[in-house]
This record gives structure tokens, sequence and C-alpha cells, in this order.
């Protein structure tokens, strides 16, 4: 029976099937592992089920000409903190979870243009701290959502969903930029540069993939051109965004909101972003439902299955 390692826990008939293939170690810590972790794992394990955090950097594979470990099963459609070039040149498979996260990450990018948009966290603030003394025609007026622009940033799966929900929901007029051509089954203009869809819309919507071409994409120049009655949500990874350059924005009041689901240096979040009313902040809730990190972590398992049977995993990359 072969050996892996699961680097955090997850859903208990995941955890139920994986203990009928494999032989499993399971971290008892939800921490990111460490250099050492990672390093003694690729040495004592057949294969492992790593996550978002779990930063295998070519450092981590130089010592090694071809580890015990063959296989990545990373949980996630995200892998930009494995280095797949690396660990190929080591021998080792890696492979990811697409198409399981699509719905629910573009609900939660929906969900946060939404809260931003009418203010709903400032509100559910509002209320608790007991300063609610009753409506008025004019109290907490927000944005309107219905008939307005939005502007996408990567018109893959996510993108795309998120742009229909948009169109089809709410009847929006969708923008995007793309490095590539894409064709879509619904009405969608794409625009030559960030900059000018920046300019153009009411929502800005990141939806990219992350890793070195896409850090900082959206930085103090997207900002800036942004409308100051505009808004932006970021749920794809904290790094395609310059905190810093969103932070000044935000203080400065040159857009009138962000919705955040991920961060640049996770879980580490600056405190200047608890101070502002016009900022919405959820700790990476994306795929945050029973359904979808069940059949995430089964996707898992399905890799490792095929891989140690001899044939090509479905989602190896």
């Amino acid at each position: 029976m072969k050996k892996i390692l699961i680097s955090r826990e997850m859903p208990a008939a995941v955890m139920a099937r994986a203990h009928e293939l494999f032989d499993v170690t399971l971290r008892n810590s939800t921490d990111p592992m460490t250099e050492a972790e990672m390093r003694s794992s690729l040495v004592l394990y057949d294969g492992m089920i790593p996550t978002l955090g779990d930063m295998f950097s070519e450092k981590i594979f130089a010592e090694f000409g071809r580890p015990k470990c063959k296989i990545l099963a990373n949980f996630g459609v995200g892998y930009n903190h494995i280095n797949v070039e690396a660990a190929r040149n080591h021998g080792v498979t890696v492979t990811n979870t697409p198409g399981a996260v699509t719905d629910a990450t573009a609900d939660i990018g929906m969900m946060l243009l939404l809260m931003s948009a009418r203010r709903a966290a400032e509100g559910d603030r509002y209320v608790r701290a007991g300063k609610w003394v009753g409506w008025s025609p004019t109290q907490m007026l927000g944005s309107h959502v219905t008939g307005k622009t939005v502007g996408i940033i990567g018109m893959g799966r996510i993108g795309q969903a998120i742009a229909r929900r948009c169109h089809f929901g709410f009847g929006m007029e969708v923008r995007y930029f793309n490095r590539s051509e894409k064709d879509v089954n619904f009405p969608a203009t794409q625009v030559a540069t960030l900059e000018d869809l920046a300019a153009s819309v009411d929502f800005l919507v990141a939806a990219t993939p992350g890793g070195a071409e896409t850090t900082h994409l959206v930085g103090a120049r997207v900002f800036a051109a942004m409308l100051p009655t505009a808004h932006f949500v970021n749920i794809s990874r904290g790094e395609v965004v310059d905190e810093a350059a969103l932070l000044t924005a935000l203080q400065e009041g040159s857009i009138a909101g962000a919705g955040l689901d991920v961060y640049e240096n996770e879980p580490d979040v600056p405190e200047a972003f608890f101070a502002l009313d016009n900022v919405t902040l959820l700790p990476h809730l994306g795929t945050a439902t029973e359904e979808v990190r069940s059949a995430m972590g089964m996707m898992t398992l399905d890799n490792l299955e095929a891989f140690f049977s001899g044939q090509t995993p479905p989602n190896a990359l």
C-alpha cells in the first residue's frame, strides 16, 4: 500500500476513502508546511496532497535527484505555490483539481461584488454595534448593481462563470481583459489594456491565475484609472494585487470600495484594512462548501489512484 501524506485534514468522506486506498499520514497542523517538513516528506512518502501555502519551490527540490515522492496531488485549482518545472525535473508529477471550484468561487465573487456595492459588511457592523436607530431615505446609500458594467480580469472558467452571473442575473454589460482571445457564449467585449478596462467599468473583478506573470498585475496604475464610484473585487490570488496600492486607493477614496477573499501574504492581512469601512474582508472562503471541498478531495484521490496504477492522472499539469 502506497504511503501518502495529507498536509491538512479534508472532509470526512475524503479521509475515509484515502484510508481505504493508501497508508495515510495526516499532519496535525493547519499551518503551511515548513521547508524541513517538505524536504523530509519528499523522502518519506510515495505521494502527497499539498495545498495552498505549501511552497514547493525550486529550492525545496534542489538537493534531490529523484525523491521517493513521485506525485504532488495538489488540493486546489491554483498551483502557483508549486514550481511545476522543478518538480518535473526531479521526476515528480503535479496535479490539481480544476472544474470543481468554478461555481463556488464565482458565487463568492458575486457576493463580494454585491456586499461592496451595497455596504453589507459595514451595515452588519453598524447593527451589531447598536448604532441603528431606524430607517431613513439617505441611510447608507450604496451603488446599484443591476444594469451596470463589469470588467473581468482573466476570462478562464471562473471569470466566465462570474461574467455569466453578471450578464444573465443582473443585466450587466460585460467587458474583459485576457492575454488571448476568448470565444464565449454570451455578450462580452474584450478590451486591449488593463488600464482601459479599469477606466470603463463600474466593477472590476480579478479572476486570473496567480504566479510570476501576474504578480502585482493590478497596481497603482489600474486603481488610478478606475472611476471614483467603482468597486474592485479579488477572488484570484493575493499576489495578483499590489496590496499597498489598493490600501492607498481605499484610504484616499479614489475608488468606492473593495471586496477581498485573498491576500498577498496570507493569512496576514494589513491592519490598516481593519480601520476601513469601504472594504469587505473574507478569510479565503472561495471554495468553502462541503460539496466543493469533498469534490476537490476526491479529485486528488482520483489523481493519486490513477498515477499509482500506471495511468496518466486525469488532472496532470
